[in-house]
């Protein structure tokens, strides 16, 4: 049954398959569907297309209101971790060793991988050169965000000291073909690692340090679940972020 109400809005507001798609980021197939067959986008999405649009979700896509069963277990959670210090090292890198498409970390600093494992920079130019496309992203250490976040921590200025100390530690591999490395200001909720279908999360809790917040382990299973949503996080702080440049 198609959705009149959406179409009527849309109508209203001039908008057509293509622009709402394209401000809502979908394909402009998805659009029509919603509006011709009646079809119910994912919550979030669903969510961005109504305050595109200036109209509650709710109204748009009644079925929304109705509450689902809650899952005892996600079907991609493959672990749990009280907290990251309970996961060892080699974890990491194994999982960033098994990549073969995409590698993405985002964190203010985690240091803790090239502490722990110097050959950190070598393994990823090794990834890299066999087609693998890495994203890193690290804290700048003059943003509000960050310095808000070390007071939270309360390490003081701490945090700061260790975004330049990533920073450093991935310098030698800015211009390397195939990595990427930028730095955000965002207030991050979740470090995020990522190795093609498998995702570390790493939440971050106020006062806490992330080494003692929880850490839960994904795998892909289809689209539009857990994995997917924190995959497009990561690629909306990534839209943000500054590409860092070599020194002149």
């Amino acid at each position: 049954m198609p959705n009149e109400r959406l179409r009527a809005v849309m109508a209203d507001g001039g908008w057509t398959y293509a622009t709402l798609a394209q401000k809502v980021d979908v394909d402009p197939k998805s659009v029509e569907r919603w509006v011709n067959l009646g079809r119910t986008p994912r919550r979030v999405t669903a969510m961005r297309a109504a305050e595109t649009l200036g109209e509650d979700v709710h109204a748009l896509w009644p079925a929304l209101r109705q509450a689902r069963a809650a899952r005892a277990i996600s079907p991609e959670l493959v672990a749990l971790y009280d907290q990251r210090a309970d996961i060892p090292v080699s974890a990491f890198v194994d999982m960033l060793t098994q990549a073969r498409k995409h590698i993405d970390v985002l964190v203010y600093a985690a240091v803790f991988l090239h502490e722990a494992y110097p050959r950190l920079n070598e393994l990823l130019r090794e990834r890299a050169s066999e087609g693998c496309a890495i994203r890193i992203a690290v804290g700048d250490a003059e943003s509000e965000n960050v310095r808000a976040r070390g007071e939270e921590e309360k390490f003081g200025h701490g945090i700061e000291s260790r975004c330049r100390l990533a920073l450093m530690h991935y310098r030698p591999l800015i211009g390397v073909p195939g990595i990427d490395i930028r730095t955000h200001g965002t207030t991050l909720y979740n470090s995020l690692y990522r190795a093609d279908d498998q995702l570390l999360v790493n939440a971050h809790v106020w006062g806490v340090n992330a080494y003692g917040a929880p850490v839960w382990h994904l795998r892909r299973s289809g689209e539009g679940g857990m994995f997917d949503m924190y995959a497009e996080s990561f690629d909306a702080v990534w839209s943000t972020a500054t590409p860092v440049q070599h020194k002149g």
